[in-house]
Parts: structure tokens; sequence; C-alpha cells
């Protein structure tokens, strides 16, 4: 259970991970981050600083999933320690997501976001086969 609980807090901090990347590229494109209004200017960025806003809102979009796919399986009773093969490997597929989108590699990011996802879809049967 620990593990599961840890990789809901790693995926919780990935999204904010990304935005502080984006900062980046925002300071560096801009030559300031504007905290007044700031999706204005990530909206504005280009390249990598684009796809780390990118990676930043597919990242939270796999959170929302992810949390579901688990709490589907807390619901259903599946002992939680049977799935930490899945959850570190789905964690490990989203940290290696976010270098994959920023440095624009389309297919090993394509990859990963479907085995990942996959991840979650087993975790939606392993829930309903226990119910």
């Amino acid at each position: 259970m620990t593990t599961v609980i840890a990789s809901l807090l790693i995926m919780s901090i990935l999204p904010v991970v990304c935005a502080w990347i984006g900062g980046y590229y925002r300071q560096k494109q801009f030559g300031k981050v504007d905290n007044k209004e700031p999706r204005i200017q990530s909206q504005q960025l280009t390249g990598p600083g684009a796809r780390a806003v990118g990676a930043q809102a597919n990242t939270w979009e796999a959170l929302g999933v992810f949390s579901a796919a688990i709490l589907a399986v807390y619901i259903a009773g599946v002992d939680l320690d049977s799935i930490t093969t899945q959850v570190m490997i789905f964690v490990a597929l989203r940290i290696a997501y976010i270098p994959a989108y920023i440095g624009n590699k389309d297919m090993p990011r394509s990859l990963i976001f479907i085995v990942g996802y996959g991840i979650c879809l087993y975790l939606f049967y392993l829930a309903l086969s226990a119910g």
C-alpha cells in the first residue's frame, strides 16, 4: 500500500515539476516570468517551452486517470500490494514521458503514453474482475 500512496504523491508532484520547467523556458524566451498573466505568457511559448506546457497538461490528465484507476482498485478490494509492479512501471513511464515530450521525441512519447494508459486500463480491469 505504501508504494501505491507514494506513487500518487510522485504523480502529484510531476505536473509542478513541468510547471517549473515551463517557468525556466518563459524566463529564457521572454526575459522574465509574468506571474500576473502566467497562462497568457505560457501560450506564447514556442519549442521546448511550449512542449513543457503540453507535458504539464498531459501529466495532470494522467494523474486523473491513474488516481481513478487506483480508487477503483481500492474500492473493489484488490490487494494494493498486488499492483506494486504496475504502479512503479506507470510512474517510471510518466517520469520518462516528460523529457520525451520536451525533447520532441514523438514516437517514444506516444509509446510511453500508450503503455501507461494500458496500465490504467488493466487496473480498471482488475477492479471490475474483483467486483
